[in-house]
């Protein structure tokens, strides 16, 4: 099974080739599945996709060609980004980098480690449920 980038690198000629070999795979296929021949079944799918596959890539040169451009390959879509972490100096002045992702958690980090300081007991509830010990 051939991925596109490798499809996009033959010529007109030798894809429509390939499309044809792979179409008459598909209506072997087909018989071999209505005979109750076929062994395995995954292999009409695979088949199915890879005459798209070609026809796709036909269709792509096609308009690159009505256009007037280069019918190279597609390039992929950027990798999707999170939202920056900002780095903030602590807040003491010492070189220590504290890392902060949203300003209602910081301050529930800063809640919790008063309370620590303080010598309390009761640590505040972070998970918003009401009950101050997790289990």
């Amino acid at each position: 099974m051939p991925n596109a980038s490798e499809l996009r690198e033959l010529e007109i000629e030798e894809l429509e080739n390939r499309l044809a070999e792979y179409r008459r795979e598909m209506l072997n296929l087909r018989f071999q599945l209505a005979t109750g021949q076929l062994d395995n079944v995954v292999r009409l799918s695979v088949v199915r996709k890879d005459v798209a596959r070609v026809l796709t890539i036909l269709r792509d040169r096609e308009i690159a060609l009505a256009e007037g451009r280069d019918a190279g390959p597609v390039p992929a879509a950027p990798p999707v980004r999170r939202r920056p972490v900002r780095e903030l100096e602590a807040e003491d002045g010492t070189e220590e980098t504290v890392v902060r992702r949203s300003r209602a958690r910081a301050e529930k980090v800063e809640e919790a480690s008063d309370a620590v300081e303080d010598g309390d007991e009761a640590v505040p509830d972070d998970d918003g449920d009401g009950d101050e010990e997790d289990q």
